[in-house]
């Protein structure tokens, strides 16, 4: 028998398999008690994003914690009340993430490709 330890979705598990020849029978194996799950490494510093270096005063916050799939916008837009900002997936779904008020984009922090939190700042608008 041979004793490995599995780490599944952060949880880690003590497997024992038995060796030799089962004759054509899969033999499943028998995991024990989950241990202590290892401590996650510690979060990578923020890449810097595109931005024009001042943030305007309308805040567009992410709904929900998401990939940004892509941006519409550039720094310096003009935006109406509505507008698409940028497209957020999340829970394999496509978001629209829009404008809430008319302006002009003044940055823009986040790049295709961000994992956001829920209230993440996306883009600022004046």
């Amino acid at each position: 028998m041979k004793n490995y330890t599995i780490t599944v979705n952060g949880n880690v598990y003590d497997v024992t398999v038995e060796e030799g020849s089962t004759g054509g029978q899969a033999v499943a194996p028998v995991a024990a008690a989950p241990k202590a799950a290892p401590k996650a490494a510690a979060p990578k510093a923020a890449a810097p994003k595109a931005s024009s270096g001042g943030a305007g005063s309308v805040k567009v916050n992410s709904p929900m914690p998401g990939k940004i799939l892509s941006v519409k916008v550039n720094v310096g837009d003009s935006v109406s009340k509505g507008d698409v900002i940028m497209i957020l997936e999340a829970m394999k779904m496509e978001n629209e993430i829009v404008a809430p008020a008319d302006g002009t984009i003044a940055s823009i922090d986040a790049a295709t490709g961000d994992s956001v939190e829920s209230g993440a700042v996306l883009a600022t608008l004046n």
